[in-house]
């Protein structure tokens, strides 16, 4: 009945009575604006789990560090020279491996181009042959114009050969 009746008003927690109640209600709705969603939530949680499992992981690093410390420095002859052979082969498989999928690559383009599939780039590679082959023929003609010059050239030097 006190909503439907206008002349009676509630007390208000902002009256006169209460002079800390704007501050808290502000407080309040400026929290519940930032609360996540129940969208949010699973994100919110799996954020914490990662966050906790980074710290744990660091600090266990950490820790694994100062206790194996004096072992690692008094080793270390044996494990610079193993760590040197072990990255030297990791690079060299890391390569091959490179090298080798960079090869089936190249062929899978070449059997496509070939067979007329017209695989990335094929346009810049006719052009590339088509500009070798006519740098190629003007050098043919080149040869067969002046070499007979000089030829002749080489019979004025020498008249008996």
């Amino acid at each position: 009945m006190a909503e439907r009746n206008p002349t009676q008003q509630r007390r208000s927690p902002t009256g006169p009575n209460n002079p800390t109640a704007p501050a808290l209600s502000t407080f309040l709705q400026r929290i519940q604006a930032h609360s996540p969603h129940s969208a949010q939530l699973p994100l919110f949680i799996t954020a914490l789990i990662l966050l906790l499992l980074t710290g744990l992981t660091l600090t266990v690093t950490s820790l694994g560090f100062i206790f194996f410390m004096p072992l690692i420095i008094i080793s270390s002859p044996i494990w610079f020279p193993i760590g040197a052979v072990v990255s030297i082969v990791f690079a060299g498989f890391a390569s091959v491996c490179g090298f080798g999928v960079l090869s089936v690559v190249g062929f899978c383009w070449m059997y496509r181009y070939f067979k007329g599939m017209r695989p990335p780039g094929w346009d810049r590679v006719d052009y590339a042959r088509s500009r070798i082959y006519d740098t190629a023929s003007h050098v043919k003609d080149y040869a067969m114009e002046y070499g007979g010059y000089l030829q002749s050239k080489v019979k004025d030097a020498a008249p008996g050969a």
